[in-house]
């Protein structure tokens, strides 16, 4: 079975993030509530979201 979400969760770790990195990143209240809300299938919009979290951290650890 495959796990929910599997496209975000693997670029979280291909980006060598950590799940409540990304959360915080996109808005999320608390990593609780992220990890909560990849339980069931995201949005494409909401995806789209992370994703673009995803690419800013990434750009800010190259800066650094």
């Amino acid at each position: 079975m495959q796990s929910r979400n599997a496209d975000v969760r693997e670029a979280v770790k291909t980006a060598g993030l950590k799940l409540w990195e990304v959360g915080v990143a996109a808005g999320y209240a608390s990593d609780s509530v992220f990890s909560r809300k990849l339980r069931f299938e995201l949005s494409v919009s909401e995806k789209q979201k992370i994703f673009d979290a995803i690419k800013i951290l990434r750009e800010e650890a190259t800066d650094e």
